[in-house]
């Protein structure tokens, strides 16, 4: 199989630009997508965003998180670099932690209408305690569906980082 070709890019215009601009308000218009060129199998596509930030929507003060996204994708896929300047458009964003997560999901499945996604941030601890929102998706109708309601029913949100000890 040969690589993409320039009609496929067509829509991917931030990877490789040198001159990218920072958006410091939220902007859902800054996402980009590319065709799954592998419909024909389910597999996953993972992003661990460890610098997020948004702001208190009471106190204006920064909160911190690391966000996981991960996606089974259909037919498009979000192309990293604009969800990594899409995340930073979170900086000035003032919104509750289930918010931002809520919202994060809510522009990926209009973007990409993906097999499946879940979403999650880990927040850093402020005044004692931390809070960890998750929030997921399956197809309506489909095997997606059902694990989406498996996933949050068993509440195992964080597979990658149970110590088996």
């Amino acid at each position: 199989m040969g690589g993409r070709t320039e009609q496929e890019l067509e829509g991917v215009t931030l990877l490789g630009n040198q001159g990218t601009e920072y958006d410091f308000q939220y902007n859902p218009s800054v996402l980009e997508i590319f065709e799954n060129k592998h419909q024909n199998r389910d597999y996953f596509v993972k992003f661990n965003c460890p610098e997020f930030t948004s702001l208190c929507p009471m106190t204006k003060q920064p909160d911190f998180a690391t966000i996981y996204i991960s996606y089974i994708p259909d037919v498009k896929m979000v192309e990293s670099k604009s969800l990594k300047l899409y995340l930073f458009s979170f900086r000035n964003h003032g919104d509750f932690h289930e918010d931002c997560m809520n919202i994060i999901m809510n522009d990926l499945i209009e973007l990409m209408d993906p097999r499946y996604i879940e979403v999650w941030g880990k927040f850093t601890p402020r005044g004692g305690i931390s809070i960890d929102p998750y929030t997921n998706y399956g197809k309506p109708g489909t095997k997606y569906e059902k694990m989406a309601e498996h996933r949050m029913m068993n509440h195992d949100m964080y597979p990658e980082t149970v110590d088996n000890r």
